[in-house]
């Protein structure tokens, strides 16, 4: 592992002492991008027909514990959600 490190050490060493004396020259011209032109066209149009989440409260019995030793059964309203499907064509 240490071997490898100090002979990339050295190859970087001898790339910049290269580039420094005009052994190697790195030259090139910027370039720049392509021209483009777009005319016309126009957003694709979408019909969808999707369902729909349907929220609401349902009664349920469940256990609820008391302090007193046992349980005993109470209605409540508890959150409810469901999907319809959408009318298929």
């Amino acid at each position: 592992m240490r071997a490898a490190l100090i002979a990339l050490v050295v190859i970087v060493l001898i790339a910049i002492v290269a580039v420094a004396t005009g052994f190697v020259n790195l030259s090139g011209d910027a370039g720049k991008l392509p021209e483009v032109s777009v005319n016309g066209g126009r957003a694709p149009t979408v019909d969808a027909d999707v369902g729909k989440v349907v929220v609401g409260t349902k009664e349920t019995a469940v256990d609820v514990p008391k302090v007193e030793v046992g349980t005993t059964k109470e209605t409540i309203d508890v959150p409810v959600v469901g999907v319809q499907k959408a009318d298929g064509k």
